[in-house]
């Protein structure tokens, strides 16, 4: 497993496949990061939600979005995020407010191993929309082997 999010940067960087650095402004008093959507994330930001109060060692997810992107950030604390495509599977640890993991359409993803208290921030591409939203796994792979979205 990697953890990819040590070090800080000014600017908005790619640092591995889907992971994305945030701008970080230090301050004695406390720490700033903030994110725009189309600068620092490939796409105007539509929906935000947020993930708390997951018990510790526990999971959620395991959906995928037929056209909807998203960007996950641990806000607090730490989780794993594993995502599933036609490119094969990669787990990443999220674990600082200031790196976060781009997860593109057609991508089955899960959270799991949250920390006591972790919180993850979701921004979203689209507004929810349960006919994009596929919850059965089976039906995943059948349109990933067909190469469809729909």
């Amino acid at each position: 497993m990697r953890d990819l999010c040590r070090g800080t940067t000014p600017l908005t960087t790619n640092i591995d496949d889907g992971l994305i650095r945030l701008p970080r402004i230090h301050d004695p008093r406390g720490n700033l990061t903030f994110i725009e959507g189309g600068a620092h994330v490939p796409f105007t930001i539509a929906r935000a939600y947020w993930i708390y109060d997951v018990p510790g060692g526990g999971s959620c997810g395991g959906s995928a979005y037929r056209s909807t992107e998203e960007f996950l950030v641990a806000l607090s604390g730490s989780f794993e995020v594993v995502l599933e495509n036609a490119r094969g599977m990669q787990r990443i640890q999220l674990s600082r407010s200031f790196v976060g993991v781009h997860v593109r359409s057609m991508t089955w993803r899960r959270l799991e191993n949250f920390s006591t208290n972790a919180v993850c921030l979701a921004l979203a591409s689209e507004r929810f929309s349960e006919s994009d939203r596929l919850f059965d796994r089976d039906a995943f792979d059948v349109l990933m082997a067909a190469g469809s979205r729909e």
